[in-house]
């Protein structure tokens, strides 16, 4: 089990289960990481990468989203009923980075997965709300949150990760293996080839 599994409680309520963020291929990015870090070893000993849960409403989930985009008046219930929403449905893998020593949120990225009859009924992912705690910006963490979901979405068979983008981002998502759909700059994808079974 990795470091960042062993700060998980029984207690926990997680939006999806955090085991799937054990053992992602990092060879297959570490390319655009320098130095180096994973999910399970962010650069700092005191982050930790993990699902969304129940509980970050308290720890400021919602206020590093209104970094990214307007969120609106959220309680407590209304979150929480839709974290319930999310979990019940299934394909929705909020990720975030908790600093635990200030026990908040200081990133987010969202992988949404897509049921598909296209490429033999594959799997679809979308990366959406992605940000980062502008007072943590500078430590890859925004390249760490893109990839580790990105490498979540391969784990779970996603034939291709898309995304759209303003214009401003692209070279951010070229730099991190994405590319312009045909016709489209602003609308991005990473496709994983299947392995060849031979």
């Amino acid at each position: 089990m990795g470091r960042a599994c062993s700060k998980y409680n029984d207690q926990d309520e997680f939006l999806y289960d955090p085991k799937l963020l054990e053992n992602l291929d990092w060879a297959f990015v570490l390319q655009f990481l320098n130095p180096p870090i994973t999910n399970e070893q962010p650069g700092e000993e005191w982050l930790l990468v993990r699902p969304l849960k129940l509980s970050d409403f308290d720890r400021g989930y919602l206020q590093i989203l209104s970094q990214l985009t307007n969120v609106g008046n959220v309680s407590k219930a209304n979150f929480e009923s839709q974290f319930q929403k999310m979990r019940n449905t299934g394909g929705h893998y909020i990720t975030v980075i908790e600093d635990t020593k200030i026990n908040k949120i200081i990133g987010s990225a969202s992988l949404i997965t897509e049921f598909k009859f296209i490429h033999e009924c594959a799997l679809r992912g979308r990366l959406e709300d992605v940000v980062v705690n502008n007072t943590y910006r500078g430590k890859q963490l925004g390249k760490l949150i893109v990839l580790t979901v990105t490498l979540l979405s391969k784990k779970l068979g996603c034939y291709k990760m898309s995304l759209d983008c303003k214009d401003a981002l692209i070279p951010y998502y070229k730099s991190l293996g994405y590319k312009s759909e045909p016709g489209n700059s602003n609308s991005m994808m990473n496709r994983f080839e299947k392995e060849d079974p031979s």
